[in-house]
């Protein structure tokens, strides 16, 4: 444990060290303590699959050895944060990415074959078991399509995905009632679209969706006691401000003032706990899963904290994108 009056990054440095995987093991010392973008890629491959996607529980809560679209959005988001997420890695993801697309060329929210592995209750289960048919999925397409374009990644698939991402995004605004997690993979993709000048005028219309359904908490510390209107009220956890803008330049930004946006840092900072981590805002639905997701919780927070201003200067320049 970090010594009584220890800084939160070391606090939370001593959490690492003594639950973590080596993978956050890794991107901790990579962002805090000018660590080694080889070591992290190095704990990333090890969850790479022979067909160039990534599997093993790298999101701990979606269980066995099957590549996944949404592990492999996870593993991209690492390399972005290394600066790799491009040339002979990109190749290899976006081959993978083709071989398991949708008819309408999108990612679906899981493979079929997930279906023989554990997975946690709120993943939705795979139509018909293994070898059915699969629907596309913003969850999975508008992270990854974001990520790929603001890499300058240009590959066939991303084509049809990134029409799929802007239907999909106007298909949320016209119904009116997004999950958050959804808004959340609008964002992503919104963020890395090249049409700055579109992308820009979606967010502006999801965000007000965003502030009209009430799925951002405002006053945090009301947030047990009245939880969010709409679709939030639904959700597993409420979601604040901080969780669609994770950087300032996100285009969700927009949607909070700067009063509403400090009080969601304010409450993202205060929820670290005595032993350095963050909690996890799910619950833990099997033996082990909680260990292994809070250091990837503590993780993100102190990304989103420090690239807000708050915690320590970064020990790397910000990948430029």
């Amino acid at each position: 444990m970090a010594p009584s009056g220890a800084s939160p990054v070391a606090r939370a440095e001593a959490f690492v060290w003594l639950t973590a995987r080596v993978l956050e093991q890794r991107r901790f010392a990579y962002h805090f303590l000018d660590g080694s973008p080889d070591a992290v890629e190095a704990a990333l491959t090890a969850y790479r699959g022979e067909d160039g996607g990534y599997g093993h529980a790298l999101d701990p809560d979606l269980r066995g050895p099957v590549s996944q679209p949404h592990h492999t959005a996870h593993a991209l988001r690492v390399l972005d944060e290394i600066g790799r997420c491009a040339d002979r890695r990109a190749e290899l993801v976006c081959r993978y990415l083709t071989a398991v697309s949708t008819p309408e060329g999108a990612l679906p929210a899981l493979h079929p074959a997930s279906g023989t592995w554990p997975a946690a209750p709120w993943f939705p289960a795979p139509p018909g078991g293994r070898g059915a048919p699969a629907a596309g999925s913003l969850l999975t397409t508008g992270p990854v399509v974001g990520l790929l374009h603001r890499n300058a990644v240009w590959h066939a698939w991303l084509f049809r995905a990134t029409d799929f991402c802007w239907a999909a995004i106007d298909a949320l605004v016209l119904a009116g009632r997004p999950h958050p997690y959804e808004v959340e993979a609008a964002v992503a993709f919104l963020d890395g679209a090249p049409d700055r000048a579109r992308a820009e005028a979606a967010a502006d219309r999801l965000g007000r969706v965003v502030r009209e359904q009430r799925l951002a908490v405002l006053d945090p510390e009301r947030a047990a006691a009245s939880p969010p209107a709409g679709s939030a009220a639904h959700s597993s956890f409420p979601h604040f401000p901080h969780d669609f803008a994770r950087t300032p330049d996100s285009l969700a930004r927009a949607w909070f003032t700067d009063t509403e946006f400090d009080r969601s840092l304010d409450h993202l900072a205060g929820a670290q706990q005595e032993d350095g981590g963050w909690p996890l805002r799910r619950g833990a639905w099997a033996p082990g899963t909680a260990l292994e997701s809070r250091p990837v919780a503590t993780v993100e927070a102190l990304l989103t904290l420090r690239a807000h201003g708050r915690g320590s200067p970064p020990a790397h320049p910000p990948h430029p994108g």
